[in-house]
C-alpha cells in the first residue's frame, strides 16, 4: 500500500498555559474568534470562557469527531464547529480575532490567507516554529530584514508574545516554538493607493539578486534611468546606506524612507518598470508549489458544520467567490493592500443568516 503523510500538529497539553496567553492577549467577551486545527480541542474550551464565540475549523474528520463529542459534552452553545479546509474557508466582513495553534507545515499558507483577506483580523496569536516567526518579524528581532517582513509590516505589527518549551506540547516538536502576534496597525503605514508601488520596489529589490538595492534597482531600470532616478533622490546618509545595503541589512523603517522618496521623483515610465514584480514572483512560486500529500481523505468541497452556534453559514458555500485565493509562500503576505474590493453584500453577507 502506498505510504501517506500524516498532518505534522503538536497539541498544547496544559489548560492554565492556555489561560496564561489568553489573559495577555486582547481577546474579550465581544470577540468573534475562529479557531484554525483546533485538534482535541484544549483551546477551543478555554476560549469558550473568555469570548462571545469561537468557530473552529478543522481538517482531520478524526479530530473534528472527536472534538464534537467534546464539545456537545461540555454544553458550549457558543462554538461553531466545521470540518473544512482553514485555507478555503470563508472569512467573516464583521471584526474578528484569530487564536490558534495549526499544523507547523501550512503557517506561511496560514498567514498569507490572514493578511490577504479582503477583511484581515484585528488581531491574530498563533504558535509558530521559531524560525517561521524570525521570517516574518524581519530585523531587528530576526537575524535579517525578510521579504516577507517587508510585505506585512506597513500593514501588522509582528511580535513575540511567548517562548514554548518542548515539553509543552505533545508530541513533543524537534524545533523551538512561540507565539506570534500580528496586530492590524490602523492607519496602515502605506496608504492604499500606493500600497502595490510599495510592495512591487521591495520585491524588484529583493528577487534581482543583485549585491546592493542599488545595482537591483539599475537592473530593474536599465543603467541610464537608474542614475537620472539616484541624481533625484536626496543625498542623505540613510538613503545612500540603503541604497549600498543588501536588501536583507535594511531595516523597515528604512523601506519606507526609500520608497517615499523615490515616489517623490519617480515618473511614470520608472513604475512601469517596477510594476508587475509581486505578480511575477507570484506566478513563479504557483510553478513551484508542492503538492502535500496528507494521510487523511481530503474534506469534499462543502463545508460541512458540525455543531450549532449562534450564528450560521449558508450550506451552500461551494459558491463563494474566492477573491482572497492566495499562493502559499512567505513571500506573499498582506496583498489585501493593493486594495482589492471586498466582496459585495450579495456574495457574502448572504452567507451569514439566521439558523431556521
Amino acid at each position: 500500500m502506498r505510504r501517506r503523510i500524516a498532518l505534522s500538529q503538536n497539541f498544547l497539553l496544559d489548560p492554565r498555559l492556555i489561560d496564561d496567553l489568553l489573559d495577555r492577549s486582547t481577546i474579550g467577551a465581544d470577540d468573534l474568534v475562529y479557531e484554525i486545527g483546533p485538534g482535541d480541542g484544549i483551546i477551543t474550551e478555554r476560549l469558550t470562557r473568555r469570548c462571545l464565540s469561537v468557530t473552529a475549523i478543522e481538517k482531520d474528520p478524526r479530530l473534528a469527531a472527536g472534538l464534537r463529542r467534546r464539545v456537545a459534552a461540555h454544553r458550549h452553545p457558543n462554538v461553531s464547529l466545521y470540518l473544512a479546509d482553514f485555507l478555503t474557508f470563508p472569512l467573516p466582513i464583521t471584526p474578528y480575532k484569530v487564536f490558534a495553534n495549526p499544523p507547523f507545515n501550512v503557517t506561511a499558507a496560514v498567514i498569507g490567507r490572514l493578511t490577504a483577506a479582503p477583511t484581515p483580523p484585528s488581531d491574530t496569536y498563533l504558535v509558530v516554529q521559531r524560525e517561521a516567526a524570525g521570517r516574518f518579524l524581519g530585523a531587528p528581532e530576526g537575524p535579517a530584514e525578510t521579504l516577507a517582513a517587508a510585505l506585512l509590516k506597513p500593514w501588522f505589527e509582528p511580535t513575540i508574545v511567548h517562548r514554548f518549551r518542548r515539553a509543552d506540547f505533545a508530541p513533543a516538536p524537534r524545533v523551538d516554538a512561540v507565539m506570534l502576534r500580528l496586530c492590524k496597525r490602523g492607519p496602515p503605514l502605506i496608504g492604499p493607493h500606493h500600497a502595490q508601488a510599495y510592495r512591487d520596489l521591495v520585491t524588484a529589490s529583493f528577487v534581482a539578486w543583485q549585491a546592493t538595492v542599488g545595482q537591483a534597482i539599475t537592473s530593474v531600470l536599465g543603467a541610464t534611468e537608474s542614475r537620472t532616478l539616484r541624481a533625484a533622490l536626496p543625498a542623505s546618509p540613510s538613503i545612500t546606506r540603503t541604497l549600498t545595503s543588501k536588501p536583507s541589512k535594511v531595516p523597515f523603517n528604512a523601506w519606507l524612507e526609500l520608497f517615499h522618496e523615490f515616489a517623490a521623483v519617480a515618473g511614470a515610465s520608472t513604475w512601469r518598470r517596477v510594476a508587475g514584480a509581486e505578480q511575477r514572483l507570484r506566478q513563479q512560486q504557483t510553478r513551484l508549489q508542492k503538492v502535500h500529500r496528507t494521510r487523511v481523505r481530503p474534506p469534499p468541497a462543502m463545508h460541512h458544520r458540525l455543531m450549532p452556534g449562534p450564528q450560521t453559514f449558508l450550506s451552500d458555500l461551494a459558491n463563494w467567490a474566492a477573491d482572497e485565493t492566495d499562493v502559499a509562500g512567505v513571500a506573499l503576505i498582506g496583498s489585501h493592500a493593493r486594495g482589492a474590493a471586498r466582496p459585495a453584500r450579495s456574495g457574502v453577507g448572504a452567507w451569514r443568516h439566521r439558523h431556521r
